[in-house]
């Protein structure tokens, strides 16, 4: 792996662990068991690494947030529109976590990012049009634009939720299990807005995302 690559993956991981304001560039290098000048000559410094690592993570998103062309849209694409974005989620959680103060401090940075939500917004839009058209979802009861939005509020603010409101002294670390619940929330929101052919299948991805909260008084959806 290149040393570059190297910084960017232990950059990631440190980030995610501690927090990206607890980690510095000396604690990256020391990490890899690189001199501080070995880590400036690639980086010059921790926001520039913050930023590539906007970019990958917004390449990523932008990679699985398509359409099938050619074709109806399934329920496996359907599943792995969800497992891209648990995937996502858990990757990026120190970028999510406090997503505001990170783009906000880079305004280069703060308006690529705007102009990169606003891709994923039409993106969700079209994902849900095509569960419409493949018979997924009804179109008589469904707003795209509304899901989408709410989909994306969800996605950006799941984490934060999960620090401010779940992890405690008892459950003091996110999990993956956690992030994944994310997802659940995501797809819940389409319940009372399947068709009967599809019910079976997408209430048996909902059982696969559901995971209780600690302090937090939720039941599944098929229950509701």
């Amino acid at each position: 792996m290149k040393t570059r690559d190297r910084i960017l993956q232990a950059s990631l991981q440190l980030f995610n662990e501690q927090g990206e304001r607890a980690v510095t560039t000396n604690h990256i290098a020391a990490h890899l068991g690189m001199s501080p000048g070995n880590l400036y000559y690639h980086f010059r410094n921790k926001q520039q690494i913050i930023a590539e690592l906007v970019v990958q993570y917004e390449t990523e998103v932008e990679a699985y947030l398509q359409v099938p062309q050619g074709r109806a849209m399934t329920l496996e694409d359907k599943a792995r529109y969800l497992e891209s974005i648990s995937q996502g989620l858990w990757q990026y959680r120190f970028l999510l976590r406090d997503l505001e103060h990170l783009v906000s401090a880079d305004p280069e940075m703060a308006e690529r990012y705007r102009q990169f939500s606003r891709r994923c917004l039409q993106s969700g839009q079209a994902i849900y049009r095509g569960a419409v058209d493949a018979g997924i979802l009804c179109a008589k009861r469904t707003n795209p634009e509304v899901l989408a939005l709410n989909s994306w509020l969800l996605m950006n603010s799941w984490v934060s939720f999960l620090c401010t409101t779940v992890v405690d002294t008892q459950q003091p670390e996110l999990t993956p299990a956690m992030l994944r619940r994310g997802v659940y929330q995501v797809l819940a929101q389409e319940l009372g807005l399947l068709t009967d052919e599809a019910r079976p299948a997408v209430e048996a991805l909902l059982a696969e995302y559901y995971l209780p909260l600690d302090g937090v008084s939720l039941q599944p959806a098929s229950a509701i």
